[in-house]
């Protein structure tokens, strides 16, 4: 069982572990190695206990309480894992962290699931600028996205649960869990939760909108008001299927025509950036295939994803 903070003052705790180390010089030369450690519980409790009391109201609140007011005081903030530890008086913040998520509706993002955010470049970096929405987060990092709690969360979180341990493959599972939440707020921990984990969860969401048809909005691509790391399905109606699957053998023509570069008007990107980044390159029809346009390099133009889903959105194509 979790301990709770002592009704005590911050430096009341403070003098006394101090107290305590000073005392402890006795055991290092004179004590054998338990007797050692067994004098240094009092410190690592009295230590848990000064970080709890350090917010105005943690005496009164649970560990899990404690780190729901600190992470609200800051969030859109990166938070170290270390300082959730402190302010909770306990080891396993984490799963208090996933409580938080699963139980109370709180969208907290963790490091791995920003970096594999990242990694896909889907909320990378804002449309025409260098800034990126948010830094990269190491796995022990946590943000509060927004300051406010879903309370249909816990229901949310068992469906996706259900879908999670189905047979189905990672892009199917996700629309799934988007059909029957239709309209509404889906935090990437959801999407990745669903996907058993897996790290191709972002990727596949991509696709269900780049390849797919699937009217799925994030911040970058339809909603600026959204936070980062939050997706919405507008609307159970996919596009007209069309073939989407240009022959590889012409999606290269293209990019080496194009010079490996993305030809909206005043991107260029990657710019000369490694060839791993041209992962993020993508083949448009300039007359769209539904409407008769052929898959020839003639037809094609190298767009990077967030130009791409620019022009399927807004239906204006700006190339040099």
């Amino acid at each position: 069982m979790a301990r709770r903070p002592r009704q005590l003052e911050p430096d009341s705790l403070r003098r006394s572990l101090i107290e305590l180390l000073t005392n402890f010089e006795q055991h290092l030369l004179e004590s054998e190695l338990r007797e050692q450690v067994r004098a240094l519980i009092p410190a690592n409790h009295l230590l848990r206990d000064l970080g709890s009391s350090l917010l105005p109201e943690g005496a009164r609140l649970s560990a899990r309480e404690r780190i729901l007011s600190y992470l609200r005081r800051f969030p859109g903030i990166v938070i170290d894992g270390d300082e959730l530890m402190i302010v909770a008086g306990i080891s396993e913040y984490a799963r208090r962290i996933r409580e938080l998520r699963k139980e109370e509706g709180w969208p907290i993002l963790s490091g791995i699931t920003a970096n594999e955010m990242r990694e896909t470049n889907d909320e990378g970096r804002m449309q025409g600028e260098n800034e990126e929405p948010f830094p990269a987060m190491r796995p022990s990092q946590y943000l509060l996205l927004e300051d406010r709690q879903d309370r249909d969360a816990a229901y949310r979180w068992n469906r996706a649960n259900q879908i999670r341990r189905s047979d189905a493959g990672v892009r199917d599972k996700i629309i799934r869990y988007f059909r029957e939440n239709v309209g509404q707020r889906i935090t990437s921990e959801e999407l990745r939760y669903v996907a058993g984990d897996k790290t191709e969860w972002a990727r596949r969401t991509r696709e269900l909108r780049t390849e797919f048809g699937w009217p799925v909005i994030t911040r970058n691509t339809g909603d600026p008001t959204l936070p980062v790391g939050t997706y919405v399905l507008e609307r159970d109606e996919q596009a007209p299927q069309h073939d989407r699957q240009i022959p590889e053998i012409v999606r290269r023509e293209v990019m080496r025509r194009d010079n490996w570069s993305c030809r909206w008007r005043g991107c260029g990107w990657p710019h000369g950036f490694p060839e791993q980044d041209h992962r993020f390159l993508e083949a448009h029809h300039i007359e769209h295939h539904a409407q008769g346009g052929n898959n020839t390099v003639d037809n094609l133009v190298t767009l990077c994803n967030l130009h791409h889903d620019e022009v399927h959105r807004t239906g204006e194509l700006h190339v040099d």
